[in-house]
């Protein structure tokens, strides 16, 4: 079975939950395109990158979701498509990646709101969803990022309506509420 990224609930509500991310590194690459064509370029560097690693190195075991996060700056083409490392990966344990367009980061313990939903995670259904959750959350008065991450769990060649997903926004912390 494919791990998954590890986090706590914190809180279960009618429509979604509010979670702790434990601290992770990640694979990325940023892409500026449809989220369609990003989401797929990105894909193809990513999964080169742990399948060979480098040339000394071994691959790196897949891990879900395979998660493609938007700023909502002016620019909505700008995308940052991530694959999670496997829990207890530190950067420098992990082999250099030879894609210039790829890089390593540690992302911070983070708390988030998480809803999930089943079928295909297309854009206009995952902008719906997203407004979804912001609207849940503001009624639970949670300040929210700009960020939001649209996580899919499955392979592109699983049936649409077999597929889970989850929409994922972080919290805002006080230096982002000031702005």
């Amino acid at each position: 079975m494919t791990e998954r990224q590890h986090f706590e609930v914190l809180q279960r509500l009618e429509h979604f939950e509010v979670r702790r991310y434990e601290s992770c590194v990640v694979a990325e690459i940023d892409m500026s395109d449809d989220y369609g064509s990003a989401t797929q370029g990105a894909f193809q560097h990513l999964f080169s990158y742990i399948s060979r690693g480098n040339k000394t190195s071994t691959s790196i075991a897949m891990t879900a979701p395979v998660i493609a996060a938007n700023q909502h700056t002016s620019d909505s083409q700008n995308w940052r498509i991530s694959f999670v490392m496997p829990r207890g990966s530190s950067i420098k344990d992990l082999p250099n990646p030879n894609d210039s367009q790829v890089h390593l980061r540690e992302l911070p313990a983070q708390d988030c709101v998480a809803m999930s939903f089943k079928g295909r995670a297309t854009k206009p259904i995952s902008e719906k969803k997203e407004a979804e959750l912001r609207g849940y959350s503001q009624k639970e008065n949670l300040v929210l990022s700009s960020e939001t991450r649209i996580c899919r769990f499955d392979p592109p060649f699983k049936p649409g309506f077999l597929q889970y997903n989850e929409i994922v926004i972080p919290i805002a912390d006080r230096s982002d509420r000031a702005s």
